[in-house]
This record gives structure tokens, C-alpha cells and sequence, in this order.
């Protein structure tokens, strides 16, 4: 129950945060140009919209959805890796490698987790604000904290399901959502004599 909740909180908030961020940038840069060209009364209209926090905001945006876009990658195997001394060890040898590897990584957001943590109990002290949309700067910076240790549940969760059942997840490039494998192949092989334009969807050449 926690592992979905987690998991559709992930791809939501990701999916929100790069949708909106490019909503507010479109329609900042068409403000720009249009107070550029237009005149008269619609020119003094655009002037009084006040767009100069879209480049702050979609800042914030980004950084919130990289820091949990680095724990979605963990959980879904994403994140490159150069694996091929790993992969060349004995079996073994090579299911130990890969849990020091996750167990260090791990630690290693644990601490930056840690520290982020202490950071923003810090600021939450102070009245400092960002510099447009004078939102408390506490608020910016918790993303640390909450994706690192994020990402540090999902480094021990994919550790314990490697210990247990000795898979890593692996991102598959070459899918998409909604084309099942067959009709890919369908798709592909078509007779050399026969024009892609001329096979009909669905319909076996």
C-alpha cells in the first residue's frame, strides 16, 4: 500500500511539475514578444501582467522535479551505469558488488538527507524569502530532504528485492506505452516489395 502510494505520488508529481513549468513558460515567452509587437491600449493591457516570477517559479519547478525524478530513476532502473566489470564476476561476486553498490548509495543520500533536513530547519528560523515570489526560502530547499531520503527508501527497496530474488529493475528504451510487442514486430517486418503506406493498420501483409 505505502510502495503505490509512493509510486503514484512519484509519477504525479512529476508529471504536474514539467507540465506546468512548461504551460508558464510558453505563455511567459508569448507575453514578452506580444508586449514587444503589439501597441496602443493592448500593449498597456500586457504591461500590467505581471510575468517577471515565471522564470523563478519554473526553476523551483525543475529542481523539485529533478530531486524526486532521481528517486522515480532508481526505483525504475533509469540511471546510467557502467556495469561491465560487474557484469564480467562470478555470480557471486557480483550479487556482492551490487549490494555495497546500493547500500552506498544508500548512505550516501541518508546523509545528504540528513544535512539537507538540518538545512531547512535552519531556515525555517529565518525570514529569508526568494527574490520574486518572496516564498519562504525553507520551502525551496525542502525538496533536498524529501527527495533524498526518497531516494534513499527506494535504493533499500530495490537492494532488499535484488537480496530476494537476485533482479535488478531495468528500464526497457525501446517500449511504449499502449504498442504491445507483437504489433511492433507486425509493424516492422514488412515484405520489401510492399510499400510501409500500403499495409493497412492491423492487417497481416
Amino acid at each position: 500500500m505505502v510502495n503505490k502510494f509512493l509510486d503514484h505520488l512519484e509519477e504525479w508529481l512529476i508529471t504536474f511539475l514539467i507540465g506546468a513549468a512548461t504551460v508558464i513558460i510558453f505563455f511567459a515567452v508569448v507575453h514578452r514578444y506580444a508586449t514587444g509587437f503589439a501597441g496602443g491600449d493592448l500593449q498597456d493591457l500586457l504591461l500590467k501582467i505581471n510575468m517577471s516570477w515565471a522564470q523563478e517559479l519554473t526553476i523551483f519547478m525543475f529542481v523539485w522535479m529533478a530531486k524526486f525524478g532521481a528517486a522515480y530513476g532508481v526505483r525504475t532502473g533509469i540511471h546510467v551505469g557502467v556495469d561491465v566489470l560487474i557484469n564480467a564476476l562470478s555470480d557471486r561476486t557480483r550479487r556482492k558488488f551490487i549490494i555495497f553498490g546500493l547500500l552506498g548509495g544508500a548512505l550516501f543520500t541518508a546523509i545528504i538527507g540528513g544535512f539537507g533536513a538540518h538545512f531547512v530547519w535552519e531556515l525555517m528560523h529565518t525570514e529569508q524569502v526568494s527574490a520574486d515570489l518572496e516564498m519562504p526560502k525553507w520551502l525551496v530547499y525542502a525538496c533536498i530532504p524529501l527527495g533524498s531520503f526518497l531516494m534513499c527508501y527506494r535504493f533499500l527497496q530495490v537492494c532488499w528485492s535484488f537480496y530476494r530474488t537476485g533482479q535488478l529493475p531495468h528500464a526497457d528504451h525501446g517500449h511504449v506505452e499502449g504498442l504491445d510487442k507483437d504489433s511492433a514486430i507486425e509493424w516492422a517486418v514488412i515484405p520489401s516489395d510492399l510499400h510501409p503506406r500500403d499495409v493497412a493498420p492491423g492487417k497481416k501483409s
